[in-house]
């Protein structure tokens, strides 16, 4: 897509002389960039369309150069005859303008300088040292490519920086999940999560576009200029060597010229000394002689000076030649064509620059989306049914507190009769509202004191079973009604209420397994969850399962294959892994349907107490009990009044401590040395003391056996809220 975008650009007009056209015909007019667009592109149809018209007419005509008169032609087949007189006018402009070119370019014949001055002018440009305006303007070029560079360097670290800030904030905003509970269930948690993905991703395009314009541009500038320093180094040390070989010519034949001048004027010399000697009268003829032979001599000396001379002023003249018309033109054109290819270089950088931005913008728009869809995907409402599902604890409200009729006390005048009756009346009425205490429980939020006048005895407190099969505890109608006068009229001891607490905790077990210590509702959710995720394990075993048997098949029909023997204990495990996944679905689903039916039990006993709450009289067993279920009375042994004393000791016994947390045990401990408490592999206790520093905790199990365990060998989860076991 980016070449053929780049071949559109390159055949469409310019945009500045179409820009110039707009601003010359509407100089009080703003155009808008689309407007200018849709110009330069019909203009550039429009040229498309007369072009081909124009070669069809030059294929018909058998011509290979399209030529004015078939582009006018072309304007009239289509229909632009209105243009052609217009076009003429154009084409002689353009006429007269080229002529005038050549003209001006016919200057220097005008000049009126001979050839021959012209060229030792020009001899004399080229002597002149170059070289210096050369070599700073390359280096120059060479300086501007390494500051492009540098600057290219610089938005790469910021854009690696800006992608690392990027993502570390990301991770700051994004916190390791340990487990699926804390994975965000909110429309607007996962719509920020979303956002912070898309984020991260982006970042990732920053990332992107800094690897591409390290690769792209920062890695090609650098082998780049490398190259380039390498090759103007080259080319400057060739004119530099050719420069000298000329000077060192120029001085072999300054030095020949020098001799040759030298033994002309020796010769000169030796001629007027022989022509002094010879026409003295006085000189012998021998010195004649003499000085006739040293003039020969001289003047052979000097001729070959003038033929060494001239030899050397040939060879001069003939590289001085080379060197400003072969040598010098050949190393300026190549340092031309480097500066040339330089700058075809930093375009191309420009392009590749702005490219790596281009490339990864489609990729960040659909971030940017991902980040507008995320926003929409949040939902008030499904956050708000979320937040109620949470903590729906599956409770039933308390009910309504009857009325409590304290002025039959006043009318102490009435006959036996009628305080007899009234007294009845009065243990009904009692009956009926520590029935609905007792329902609404607030029983369990006070205490017992210490009695002030010999109290009233409770008659029994046993245990009942609902239809499915659950348990719990029902009071008779005095202990509860005893209950409730004490605590009207006595001081809590909140102590004793720990007490009762814990020991119940302690028969119920462990709260981490069954999830025990969570509401119905959510206790409903988690055994369902970790159903689903048994039942997911228990399929992945089976298909292991049946894995194992098809290849144990093939082992045994191709022996060659492998034996099947050595299948045999990973096919044992798998089924052993498969029962006990099989026996924790059960136990799972066992305690699913226990919250279940205690659920609608509890339903149905809220029903039965607000039906029973508008009867007058209230249901009593004949041993005087009293069970919430409508459907069925709970007829038990009478108690006794030892049983009271029992009860009344588990509220005035002295209270254990509460457990501030639970542990399991990582390693066996046998426990054999005083005050310790022995405990086996994988055991889960209550933690009732932290360690002190040093190195035991103090830990109960669920019988209420307490004794200290080595810090080290056991796993302590500590309840922050915890208000006893």
């Amino acid at each position: 897509m980016a070449s053929s975008s780049g071949n559109d650009d390159d055949l469409t007009i310019p945009r500045a002389a179409i820009n110039k056209m707009i601003k010359e015909t509407l100089p009080n007019v703003r155009v808008a960039n689309d407007a200018r667009e849709l110009v330069v592109n019909c203009c550039t149809e429009f040229i498309h369309l007369i072009s081909s018209e124009a070669n069809e007419i030059c294929n018909k005509s058998e011509k290979k150069t399209i030529s004015p008169e078939h582009v006018i032609q072309a304007l009239e087949s289509l229909g632009f005859g209105s243009y052609i007189s217009e076009v003429k006018e154009v084409l002689q402009e353009c006429k007269t303008v080229a002529l005038k070119r050549r003209k001006a370019s016919s200057r220097l014949e005008n000049l009126g300088i001979p050839e021959e001055e012209l060229l030792r002018q020009q001899q004399e440009l080229f002597a002149k040292d170059q070289f210096d305006s050369l070599d700073k303007h390359t280096q120059w070029g060479i300086d501007f490519l390494e500051r492009y560079a540098k600057f290219v360097k610089e938005r790469i670290e910021i854009e690696q920086n800006y992608a690392k800030q990027l993502r570390n904030l990301v991770k700051k905003y994004c916190p390791k999940r340990s487990s699926k509970d804390e994975e965000p269930r909110f429309t607007s948690c996962v719509a920020f999560f979303n956002i912070l993905n898309e984020l991260n991703d982006y970042a990732g395009q920053r990332e992107v576009v800094a690897e591409e314009m390290a690769h792209r541009v920062y890695g090609e500038l650098m082998r780049y200029a490398h190259d380039l320093k390498t090759e103007r180094k080259m080319h400057l040390q060739e004119g530099r060597k050719a420069q000298q070989y000329l000077d060192m010519c120029w001085k072999q034949m300054d030095n020949s010229k020098k001799k040759f001048e030298r033994e002309c004027r020796e010769a000169e010399k030796a001629q007027q000394s022989y022509e002094r000697l010879d026409n003295d009268t006085n000189a012998t003829k021998a010195d004649v002689e003499k000085a006739k032979q040293q003039l020969n001599l001289r003047t052979h000396m000097a001729d070959e000076n003038k033929n060494e001379y001239a030899a050397q002023l040939q060879n001069f003249n003939g590289e001085q030649h080379k060197h400003f018309y072969v040598v010098i033109p050949q190393i300026y054109k190549q340092l031309q064509e480097m500066d040339e290819r330089r700058t075809i270089k930093l375009s191309e950088c420009y392009r590749g620059f702005a490219d790596s931005e281009r490339k990864v913008i489609p990729i960040i728009s659909k971030c940017l989306e991902g980040m507008i869809l995320a926003a929409k995907s949040v939902d008030e409402r499904r956050d708000s049914q979320m937040v109620v599902d949470s903590f729906k604890s599956g409770f039933e409200p308390p009910g309504d507190f009857p009325f409590e009729d304290y002025s039959q006390h006043i009318y102490r005048t009435i006959s036996d009769g009628t305080i007899s009756a009234s007294k009845q009346e009065s243990g009904k009425m009692d009956a009926k509202t520590t029935v609905g205490k007792a329902k609404g429980k607030l029983w369990l939020f006070g205490k017992k004191p210490k009695p002030q006048s010999p109290p009233l005895t409770p008659t029994s407190l046993f245990t009942s079973s609902t239809p499915n099969g659950s348990q719990f505890l029902t009071f008779s109608i005095e202990p509860v009604h005893y209950c409730m006068n004490e605590i009207k009229t006595g001081k809590p001891r909140i102590p004793s209420f720990r007490s009762l607490k814990r020991g119940w905790s302690v028969k119920m077990g462990p709260a981490l397994e069954d999830f025990s210590h969570l509401p119905p509702e959510q206790r409903r959710k988690k055994l369902q969850q970790r159903i689903d995720e048994l039942n997911r394990e228990l399929q992945k075993e089976s298909d292991q399962k049946d894995a194992l048997n098809k290849m144990k098949d093939v082992y045994e029909k191709n022996p060659q294959m492998g034996d099947p023997g050595s299948l045999q204990p990973k096919l044992a495990e798998t089924m052993n892994n498969i029962d006990r996944l099989r026996m924790e679905i059960h136990k799972n689903e066992a305690w699913l349907s226990e919250v279940e039916g205690k659920t609608g039990g509890r339903g149905d006993r809220r029903h039965s107490s607000d039906i029973n709450h508008l009867v007058t009289q209230g249901r009593e067993s004949p041993e005087g009990s009293y069970t919430d279920d409508a459907n069925q009375e709970v007829r038990g042994p009478p108690q006794q009044h030892g049983h009271h004393s029992e009860f009344d000791d588990e509220f005035e016994d002295d209270d254990p401590l509460p457990a501030i947390g639970h542990c399991k045990a990582i390693y066996p401990f046998d426990g054999h040395n005083e005050g310790t408490l022995a405990m086996k592999e994988g055991e889960v206790l209550y933690i009732i003391e932290e360690d002190k520093g040093d190195g035991w905790t103090r830990a109960r199990r669920q019988n209420g056996e307490e004794g200290y365990v080595p810090t080290s060998y056991i796993d302590v989860t500590l309840e922050k809220n915890s208000k006893g076991s």
